[in-house]
C-alpha cells in the first residue's frame, strides 16, 4: 500500500510540473504536506529539505552571486568582451566567458549581467543580436555542470547522494568532464551558428534608442482627431507597421475594425515606439498608464529605458495596477513588449510573464531602484550599473575565499558560503535587505519541498520499482545501456519540468538501477547532474533560456533546430565519457 501511494504522490507530482497548473514551488510543497499526511515520511523527514546542505549552499550561492553582480564586478569583463568586432571571435570568447563565469556564478544571474551588453555590442557592429542569445544561454548552462557550485542540481544531487549514505562529490570533480562538455558545446555552436541560428535583423533604434514592438495603451481626450472614426480607420496610411489590437470602453473590448471611437476609449497600438509616439502627437492621444504622474521629480532629468521581468520575479503573475508599479517604482510605464503571445486587455490589467519587456519613463533615482530589483533586468548600455571598485574586489575575493576553502577541504562548502555570506554583510558589499532580496525563494521551497519525496521513494521501495520496470528492458546490456536510459530519462524530463524537480526524480532511480546492477552510483548520479543542468530543446526547459527567448523573440522552433542535436550529443558523449572519468 506504501508502495502504491508513493507511486501515487509522485505521478501527481510530475502531472503538475509538467502542466504548470501551479507553480513549482507550490507544488513541491503540497507534495511534502502530501507525503506527511499519508504518513510515508515522518515530520523529520519532511522537514529535512529545509536543513539540507543542498538547500543552504544554493540560498548561500544567490547571495555570493549577488554581490558580485550588484557591485558591478563582472561589468568590466563584459565590456572589454563588447569591444571585439570580429563576429566569429565575439561569439567564441563570449561563450567562454560565459561559461567559466557561470562554473562559479548562479547562472541566471550571469546571464542577466551579459544579456544587456551582448545586445548592445551586437546592435552596435550591426549584427542581430539572435545569432549571439541562445548560445549565451546555452554556454552559462554547460558551463555550469563544471563545479559543484555551478548550479543548483549538482548541488541538490550530491545533497541526495550523502542522504543515501554515499560519498558526495568533491568541488572540483566534476571539472575534467565538463570542461570537455564546454569544448564540445562551444565547437558545436560555433560550427552551426551561420545556418542554424536565425537571423531575425538587427533592431531599428529610433532617437529614444528603443525598438519595438511594443504594446501601448493610449487614451482618447475630447480634442482627439480620432473621435468619430472607426478603429481600422484611425491609424493613417503613413504611420508605417502600427495596428490598433483592441478598443477597450469602459473596461469593455471592443470590436475594433467597427466601433465609432468616442472620448474615454483606449487605443491598444501594437508597432514601433517611435511610430507610435508620433501617432500619439498626430492625434493628440494621451498616455494612460499607472503612475501617470510622478510626485516630486518634477523637475529631474527624464530617462527611457527598457526593464526586463526576470526568471523567479516577486512581479510574475501580478498586474501594473494591482501592485501599484508606477508609484513603487515611481516610473511611467508607456509600453509592454512581449513575444510569446499577444496581448488582449488593457495593460495595468494583464499579469506580467517571464521575459516582458516594459518602456519606462523615469528619473535616474528611480532608474537606480529598478536596477537594484532582483525581480528585474534593466536593459540598455546606459541603464547598466556602475563599478564600485571596492565592493567589486571585496565581492570577488570573498568568492575566490569561499571556493578556496571549500576546494582544499579546509571547510565544508554549506560552512564556507555561509561564512562568505556574512562577510559580504559585515564589509558592507550587500545591505541585509539586499541579501535577503537576493535568495530566489521559489528554488529554496522547490528543494525543500521535493528532497522528502527521494527519501519516500527509496523507503517504499518505489525507486526500486520504477528502476525495474525503467530499467528492465535494457538491463541485460550492461550498465551502459542504463547509464544511457538514466540519462536519457533525466533529459526528457528537465525539458518539460524543474530542473530540479527532474533530479529529485531521477536520483532514486539512478541509486536502485546501480545497485540492482552491483556497480557503483557515482556515474548515474552524474548522468542526472549533467542531463537536468542543460536544456536546450525548448525555451521553458531552463530559466536562462526563456530569458533569450524574450530578449530575442525566438520561436520555439529556433531551440528546437538548434537544441535538439545539441542535446543528442551531450548524450552520446556522456555515455562514452562518464565511464572513463567515473567507472563503474
Amino acid at each position: 500500500m506504501e508502495l502504491w501511494l508513493t507511486l501515487a504522490v509522485l505521478a501527481g507530482a510530475i502531472y503538475l510540473f509538467v502542466t504548470e497548473k501551479l507553480p513549482v514551488d507550490v507544488v513541491a510543497l503540497l507534495v511534502m504536506a502530501s507525503l506527511l499526511v499519508l504518513g510515508l515520511v515522518s515530520p523529520p523527514e519532511a522537514l529535512s529539505g529545509f536543513s539540507s546542505q543542498a538547500t543552504i549552499t544554493v540560498a548561500a550561492m544567490f547571495v555570493l552571486s549577488a554581490g558580485l553582480q550588484r557591485s558591478g564586478a563582472l561589468l568590466g569583463m563584459g565590456e572589454a568582451l563588447a569591444r571585439i568586432r570580429w563576429p566569429w571571435l565575439f561569439a567564441l570568447v563570449m561563450m567562454l566567458v560565459v561559461a567559466f563565469v557561470s562554473a562559479f556564478v548562479n547562472n541566471t544571474a550571469a546571464v542577466a549581467v551579459f544579456l544587456p551588453l551582448v545586445i548592445s555590442a551586437a546592435i552596435a557592429s550591426r549584427k542581430a543580436p539572435s545569432r549571439y542569445l541562445i548560445p549565451l544561454s546555452y554556454a552559462a548552462q554547460f558551463g555550469g555542470v563544471c563545479t559543484l557550485v555551478g548550479t543548483s542540481t549538482n548541488l541538490l544531487v550530491n545533497s541526495l547522494a550523502i542522504q543515501s549514505g554515499r560519498a558526495g562529490f568533491g568541488l572540483f570533480e566534476f571539472a575534467p568532464l565538463g570542461v570537455i562538455f564546454v569544448g564540445i558545446g562551444t565547437a558545436y555552436l560555433m560550427l552551426v551558428r551561420n545556418f542554424l541560428l536565425p537571423d531575425l535583423g538587427v533592431p531599428e533604434m529610433d532617437t529614444d534608442g528603443h525598438g519595438g514592438p511594443f504594446m501601448v495603451e493610449l487614451l482618447v481626450p475630447e480634442k482627439s482627431p480620432a473621435v468619430g472614426q472607426r478603429g481600422r480607420d484611425v491609424v493613417p496610411a503613413d504611420a508605417g507597421p502600427v495596428s490598433v489590437l483592441q478598443v477597450i470602453r469602459d473596461g469593455v473590448v471592443q470590436p475594433s475594425r467597427h466601433v465609432e471611437l468616442q472620448a474615454g476609449d483606449r487605443l491598444l497600438l501594437r508597432g514601433e515606439w517611435s511610430r507610435i509616439q508620433a501617432l500619439r502627437r498626430q492625434l493628440k492621444l494621451e498616455h494612460d498608464q499607472v503612475a501617470r504622474d510622478l510626485e516630486g521629480h518634477a523637475g529631474a532629468e527624464r530617462l527611457h529605458a527598457e526593464v526586463m521581468v526576470a526568471p523567479g520575479s516577486h512581479l510574475i503573475g501580478h498586474t501594473l495596477a494591482g501592485m501599484r508599479f508606477g508609484h513603487v517604482y515611481r516610473v511611467r510605464v508607456h509600453g509592454l513588449q512581449r513575444q510569446r503571445a499577444p496581448l488582449r486587455q488593457r495593460l495595468d490589467h494583464m499579469p506580467l510573464a517571464v521575459g516582458d519587456i516594459l518602456l519606462v519613463d523615469s528619473t535616474e533615482k528611480a532608474l537606480r531602484t529598478l536596477r537594484d530589483d532582483p525581480g528585474l533586468i534593466v536593459l540598455g548600455e546606459r541603464a547598466q550599473p556602475r563599478i564600485d571598485a571596492r565592493r567589486a574586489w571585496t565581492s570577488a575575493l570573498v568568492m575566490a575565499g569561499v571556493i578556496g576553502t571549500a576546494a582544499l577541504g579546509l571547510l565544508p562548502i554549506v560552512a564556507s558560503a555561509i561564512l562568505g555570506c556574512v562577510a559580504l554583510v559585515v564589509l558592507r558589499c550587500l545591505k541585509p535587505d539586499e541579501a535577503y532580496a537576493a535568495v530566489d525563494w521559489k528554488v529554496v521551497m522547490l528543494l525543500a519541498g521535493v528532497l522528502p519525496l527521494g527519501i519516500a521513494l527509496e523507503h517504499s521501495g518505489g525507486a526500486s520499482w520504477l528502476a525495474r520496470n525503467a530499467i528492465g528492458l535494457v538491463g541485460g546490456m550492461g550498465p551502459v545501456a542504463c547509464l544511457a536510459v538514466v540519462y536519457l530519462l533525466s533529459s526528457i524530463l528537465t525539458e518539460v519540468m524543474s530542473n530540479n524537480a527532474a533530479a529529485v526524480l531521477v536520483v532514486p532511480i539512478g541509486i536502485a538501477t546501480a545497485e540492482s546492477l552491483g556497480v557503483d552510483a557515482k556515474p548515474f548520479l552524474v548522468a542526472v547532474a549533467f542531463a537536468a543542468s542543460t536544456s536546450f530543446a525548448t525555451p521553458v526547459g531552463y530559466q536562462t533560456n526563456a530569458m533569450v527567448h524574450a530578449a530575442a523573440g525566438y520561436r520555439f522552433a529556433d531551440f528546437i533546430r538548434i537544441g535538439m542535436p545539441l542535446n543528442l550529443i551531450f548524450w552520446i558523449a556522456a555515455v562514452v565519457l562518464i565511464p572513463r572519468f567515473f567507472p563503474f
